[in-house]
Order: C-alpha cells, then structure tokens, then sequence
C-alpha cells in the first residue's frame, strides 16, 4: 500500500493505491516502470532500463503476493515512443521466456511522469496446490 502524496511529491494528489491486489486467485500487479521501491528511477532516457527495473518489480509483486512470473496471463506494455517497442519487449521477453501470456501494447503520448519511457502491468494467477 502507498500513498501518491509521498511518490509523486511534485504533485499535489493524495490517494491511497496497492502496488499491487491479490482477488481470489488473481493477482493485479499496478502499472510498473523504472523507479525502484524506494522511489530512484533507474534507467534516466533509457527504454531498456527502465524494462529491466519496471520487471524486478514485477517479479517481486509477484512473489509477495504467492505467485511469479511463470503464472502471467496478461500484459499491458505502454511506450512513448514506438522506437522504443525493440528494447522494451526483448527486456520483457527475457523475463517472460516459456511463459506465453496474451499482451497488449500501446503507444501513448506520454505516462504520469515525464521521465518514464514505458510501463507495465500484469495480471497473474496463484497456481492450485498439486
């Protein structure tokens, strides 16, 4: 859980958001880009950077809520650029090798800070004990 007063300070917003909610056996991971949990983006101007930590959290998400990356069945991928599509999707295919889930991806003129490339969210499931 998380407050948007303490991760967008240059904001004046106060609303109270997960990173991520566990329904059932769904696990809805919120919109992850390059910034770290401790609020440092990592990756400044680089699309691929940002990727590879936007998926750190992800799979972290993930893990804490009983779940990983091998039990995703969605991705939304946005990107500000559509040059950006090569080095965002190669990042997350690495992450996301064998696992096949259905994806959508969008261009968008621009994400809710101005130094964010691309941002992902997932969907996942918390696979029945066998």
């Amino acid at each position: 859980m998380f407050n948007t007063k303490e991760t967008y300070p240059n904001q004046t917003l106060d609303n109270d958001l997960c990173q991520a909610v566990r329904a059932g056996n769904t696990i809805y991971v919120r919109g992850q880009v390059g910034t770290d949990f401790e609020g440092k983006l990592v990756g400044l101007g680089d699309p691929r950077a940002q990727t590879e930590q936007a998926m750190k959290n992800v799979k972290q998400l993930l893990e804490e809520a009983g779940s990983d990356l091998s039990h995703i069945v969605k991705t939304t991928t946005y990107i500000t650029d559509p040059r950006f599509r090569e080095p965002v999707y190669k990042e997350v295919g690495k992450w996301l090798k064998g696992v096949f889930p259905i994806s959508t991806g969008l261009v968008v003129a621009g994400l809710a800070q101005a130094e964010w490339l691309m941002e992902i969210d997932v969907i996942a499931v918390v696979p029945d004990q066998q």
